[in-house]
């Protein structure tokens, strides 16, 4: 009587079965898990009202020193707005001077191609903002 030999190909597909569930069950255990937070973002002005509390329990703070605290809060605040309206200011002349480098050299019926797409690209960007 014959004895069945299974074909060679199905020791392949045993053997590929296999590296596929031994490489998931890899991927499960080792991969590391997300940075991401669920946790809802605080607002700034909740922030600040926590490190203030936080401070004036911790450090033990003076109701004077909380005011003070709270003047050196608003004049940190006021100078990191200006840097960063100044830094905005900075990247549009920077983005300006590039449009107007990249329409130089296009031909007129390109340049009206261009300010389509930058028309178009510039739509994508605000609605993805909101």
């Amino acid at each position: 009587m014959k004895r069945w030999n299974p074909p060679i190909a199905l020791y392949l597909f045993l053997v590929f079965v296999s590296g596929a569930v031994v490489g998931a069950l890899g991927y499960r255990v080792y991969s590391p898990p997300s940075a991401r937070s669920n946790a809802p973002r605080i607002s700034p002005e909740e922030w600040r009202r926590r490190f203030v509390d936080e401070m004036q329990t911790r450090v033990n703070l003076s109701t004077e020193q909380v005011q003070k605290v709270n003047a050196i809060m608003d004049e940190t605040k006021t100078r990191f707005d200006q840097d960063r309206e100044r830094h905005h200011h900075a990247v549009e002349q920077i983005r300006d001077e590039q449009r107007a480098k990249l329409r130089a050299i296009l031909t007129p019926d390109q340049v009206t191609k261009y300010e389509q797409f930058r028309a178009d690209r510039d739509a994508r960007e605000k609605a993805a903002k909101k």
